[in-house]
């Protein structure tokens, strides 16, 4: 059998086949290999602080309710009635001690549990055996704060899934006490694109930065050169983690006169706020974390991207997906210092942002290609740095340039691999290592 690794996916030159752009078939099997069974972001706990508060997402292109439940545990279930099928909720999110079915009536409790079956007694002749009919359930788990589910009940543990990658989430994600909230609500919005290149672009992609972002630099949210991103010194990597994540951001070795990374490029009231905090990040992170990392593009395979934002490129078809995009912060976090960063959302990574606009032709433009009935001939090419990645004592991970694809090409192989994969059993994870600070 030839396998999709070796058909589309040539992780030694670099070269990725358009057809899994476009592909009917292999999207289809995406949606049952990948979106079926690995972890998937679903949420933030801030979103159900309270017992019987929910919030409706979606897993691949099953919608899903995230709940607590009365006792206050975590659920993810799927979002459909187990008679007929209809959606036992459309609201986005709220509070309620139990869902009931418009069509026929059937009541789940935040627990999953069906409690309401109208005619029991009359039709059923009580014969229906109600603890086999309660909700569709998704194994949860959560990483500090963020929430995350799977369908498939022999995935590995959500922290082994995470890797090495969690040692780098932490810089977003520890920096305080309190940890970190979801401000407001969600943009959301459709494009005629692969969810991949969203996904792909995030993982680690500093080669497109000065190019589609260069209009950035007149309106001051980018000041950088083309010359001096091209010729990177290196204290600005990307690093190439386990079980196919991707990180990319500053690098400078430790060393205690730079300050914390946060404060590059941030306006007075956030520096002012970055160095104020800077002795708890200090405390919680150790030096090498607090004083050069900024938390920067990074994605979760398979498809939740994070940077300022915490985003899903949900699929919707091999031609479109949904985005649904947050702006993730402290709690403990002042008021002005949120506002700011809701604004700088909303400027740069929105629906109409600077940043967000240039992105998306690219990401149209790249999908119509793979399309293209001449296009589609010719692979992706993503050899960018082959062979020149290394190993640091500093930090875990395959470290490259800025400018690169290692991170692309490591991506493309685990989509690979999952999709060859019959089962967990036969796909290799690298639990987490790393130990220092």
């Amino acid at each position: 059998m030839v396998t999709l690794l070796a058909k589309y996916v040539n992780s030694e030159r670099g070269l990725i086949d358009r057809t899994i752009f476009y592909d009917k078939d292999i999207y289809q099997q995406e949606l049952e290999q990948i979106f079926g069974r690995c972890w998937l972001l679903v949420g933030h706990e801030s979103q159900v602080p309270n017992p019987n508060d929910f919030f409706a997402y979606y897993m691949g292109e099953d919608p899903i309710l995230l709940t607590k439940d009365s006792k206050g545990k975590l659920h993810t279930f799927l979002n459909m009635c187990r008679h007929r099928g209809n959606r036992i909720c459309r609201a986005d999110a709220g509070n309620a001690p139990s869902f009931m079915c418009t069509y026929h009536g059937w009541t789940f409790a935040t627990d999953g549990k069906l409690i309401g079956v109208p005619g029991y007694k009359e039709a059923y002749f009580e014969e229906l055996d109600r603890s086999q009919w309660a909700l569709v359930e998704a194994r949860t788990e959560t990483y500090k704060g963020l929430v995350f589910a799977t369908w498939d009940q022999k995935a590995p543990k959500l922290i082994d899934y995470l890797g090495d990658f969690a040692w780098y989430m932490d810089t977003l994600l520890d920096r305080r006490s309190g940890g970190t909230e979801l401000l407001g609500g969600a943009h959301k919005w459709t494009m005629n694109m692969n969810w991949k290149f969203g996904a792909d672009n995030f993982s680690g992609d500093g080669y497109h930065t000065i190019i589609t972002h260069g209009s950035t630099r007149y309106i001051g949210q980018n000041s950088a050169s083309p010359t001096s991103v091209i010729n990177s010194d290196k204290e600005r990597v990307h690093v190439t983690l386990s079980n196919g994540h991707g990180w990319n951001g500053g690098f400078r070795g430790d060393r205690s006169e730079i300050p914390p990374g946060q404060v590059a490029g941030a306006d007075a009231v956030l520096k002012q706020y970055y160095m104020d905090t800077y002795p708890e990040a200090l405390r919680r992170l150790g030096s090498l974390r607090a004083q050069n990392f900024s938390f920067l593009p990074a994605n979760i395979f398979p498809n939740s991207t994070f940077a300022t934002m915490a985003r899903n490129w949900h699929p919707r078809g091999p031609e479109k997906t949904e985005i649904w995009s947050y702006r993730i912060v402290d709690k403990e976090a002042p008021e002005e210092v949120k506002k700011i960063l809701r604004v700088q959302q909303t400027h740069g990574f929105s629906p109409s942002g600077n940043v967000e606009q240039d992105d998306g032709n690219n990401f149209l433009q790249c999908t119509a290609a793979a399309k293209s009935p001449i296009g589609r001939k010719y692979p992706i090419v993503q050899s960018m740095g082959l062979g020149h990645e290394w190993k640091s004592e500093l930090v875990p991970g395959l470290i490259s340039n800025n400018i690169g694809e290692a991170n692309q090409r490591s991506m493309y192989a685990r989509w690979a691999e999952i999709m060859d994969a019959p089962s967990w059993d036969q796909i290799k994870i690298e639990p987490r290592t790393w130990a220092k600070e």
